[in-house]
This record gives structure tokens, C-alpha cells and sequence, in this order.
């Protein structure tokens, strides 16, 4: 199966750093962007979960959800948020399930290893619940700026 623009967002339903289940469905009628990463704390994540803190305030004025994925547990997810004062919830997919439904989850390779592990990717869900962007391979530094631009962009489309 490959996910592609248009299609339905796989479902889900995840635990929060405080341990409050989160699901798609809560964000149904509004904009959602889905970022999949590989752990907290980590230099790579870090700045990317930063970029999208600086730009939060410019997310939710343009009335757009966020939440963070990877595998760690509630206290690395609360650690990492408490450290860098990120305003977004950080979603715990332990098993990496819906990392796996979200194709951001698989064999990779670091320094000769071969490990499972979350890829950096992510995705702008539409109003409707459908895929509008899929970004297969995220550079940390700059990507809250092409979010922005691109859902800009989306929705100045979905609006006409």
C-alpha cells in the first residue's frame, strides 16, 4: 500500500506526554500537519521540533493543529516538551503502528548498522481528513517554513 495525495489519513488514536489518548478524528473539520520523528533530544529533531515552536503562533493563527510522533515514551515526550517549552503535543506510538500506516517507519541505516526506526517525514491533512502534502524527506532546519508556505498555499486553493 502507498499512501498518496487525496487519500485518508490512516486513523489513530495515541497517547500524549500526560498520557491522554489523542485521535485523528479530533481535528476533523480544521488543518493538521503530522510530523514523524526519530527520537527526542536528539540534534536533528530538536531543531526541527524548535522550527515549529518558533512558527506555533503563526500555525494556530492560520488555524492549523500539530502533533509530534516517534516511538519515545510519555517521559522522554514531557522531558523534551519541559527542555525547549514546545507548545504542541508530542503523540507516544510505542509500537510504532501508525508510524508504520504513515509509511515514516522502517529499515534504516546509520554508521554501517541496519535498525527499525521512524523516518523523518511528514504530512499537511486537509479539513476533510485527506492526505494535502507528504513530505517524504524533511531537512530539520528550514522545514516549519515550508510547512507554512505550503499550507498558505493550500489553503488559499481549498478556499476558492
Amino acid at each position: 500500500m502507498s499512501l498518496n495525495l487525496g487519500d485518508p489519513a490512516p486513523s489513530f488514536s495515541l497517547p500524549n506526554s500526560e498520557g491522554k489518548l489523542v485521535s485523528l478524528a479530533d481535528f476533523a473539520g480544521q488543518w493538521l500537519v503530522i510530523f514523524f520523528y526519530p527520537r527526542d533530544n536528539t540534534p536533528g529533531c530538536t531543531t526541527e521540533a524548535c522550527g515549529f515552536r518558533d512558527h506555533y503562533d503563526r500555525l494556530q493563527g492560520a488555524g492549523v493543529a500539530l502533533l509530534g510522533i516517534n516511538t519515545d515514551n510519555e517521559k522522554s515526550h514531557q522531558k523534551f516538551i519541559n527542555k525547549y517549552n514546545l507548545p504542541f503535543p508530542l503523540l507516544c506510538d510505542s509500537d510504532a503502528a501508525v508510524a508504520t500506516r504513515y509509511e515514516s517507519y522502517g529499515l534504516k541505516k546509520f554508521m554501517g548498522k541496519e535498525f527499525m526506526g521512524i523516518f523523518r517525514k511528514s504530512f499537511i491533512i486537509d479539513p476533510s481528513g485527506n492526505i494535502a502534502k507528504i513530505y517524504p524527506k524533511v531537512k530539520p532546519a528550514n522545514h516549519s517554513e515550508e510547512v507554512l508556505t505550503d499550507l498558505t498555499a493550500l489553503q488559499g486553493t481549498a478556499a476558492h
